[in-house]
């Protein structure tokens, strides 16, 4: 069966410095795998590389099983990718509306703003997948009264909404509190629920366990290892973590 998306033996350097080795990684359909690792461990290496910003120093990129030769950042968008960073990239002055359809805003017959329709999008997506229900937030509220983690929230559904098929979450629990995160964490999970994958990166492995169906850990450019969540327990995942800091081993 083919993945939505593999790497084979991916490798990365930078002149001198080799930042990742022969990187083979996988992400099934209605996946979510959690990426885990050490500040400087590969992580946005390997992500930049999947979203197409760098090109890979060897190795194979298959979308959907079909080798994709020079991976650029719109190329990569137009397989369905779509990132969700940390800086929760919105923009603060705004209304709900205009952040959803920033860049892709929709048109009517005359090839006009469709405000209207910009607005009853917003608003269905706020109901049924955001789940705003408080009337203090509408479409024509400013994201910058949003909490941080409804703002990861808006950007997910909007990536939801614009079709992507995977969604990379680079960090989405930092800076968040605890009650920010348990709200990321459900929309996280409405992503499964729409059919879709995520790849969910952090360094905190309580965050990541709660809502993948698999872990990767990456160390030192290279996987140092994967569970899927339902086989292993926190604790065991927790240990094995500190053990990869300290000696780059699993075991």
């Amino acid at each position: 069966m083919n993945h939505r998306l593999e790497l084979k033996n991916v490798s990365k350097s930078f002149g001198e410095v080799q930042a990742l080795t022969k990187i083979n990684f996988h992400l099934g359909r209605n996946e979510i795998v959690g990426l885990l690792g050490d500040n400087g461990a590969g992580k946005s290496t390997l992500i930049k590389i999947m979203t197409g910003y760098h090109q890979p120093s060897s190795g194979e990129i298959l979308f959907n099983g079909k080798n994709i030769a020079n991976l650029t950042v719109s190329k990569a968008r137009q397989l369905g990718v779509e990132t969700v960073y940390q800086e929760r990239a919105l923009a603060e002055l705004q209304t709900l509306w205009r952040n959803i359809f920033l860049g892709r805003e929709l048109k009517n017959q005359w090839g006009l703003l469709d405000v209207n329709r910009m607005k009853q999008e917003t608003y269905r997506l706020m109901n049924q997948s955001m789940g705003f229900t408080s009337s203090a937030v509408n479409p024509n509220s400013h994201v910058g009264s949003f909490s941080g983690g409804e703002r990861q929230g808006v950007a997910i559904v909007r990536a939801l909404y614009f079709d992507a098929e995977i969604i990379i979450l680079d960090e989405p629990t930092m800076g968040l509190s605890l009650k920010e995160t348990a709200k990321l964490v459900n929309f996280v999970r409405g992503i499964k629920e729409a059919g879709k994958s995520a790849i969910f990166i952090d360094h905190n492995v309580i965050h990541v366990y709660n809502v993948a169906d698999r872990i990767v850990v990456i160390d030192r450019g290279s996987i140092a290892g994967e569970f899927l969540t339902k086989d292993i327990t926190l604790d065991t995942l927790m240990e094995k973590m500190i053990r990869v800091a300290e000696s780059g081993k699993l075991e």
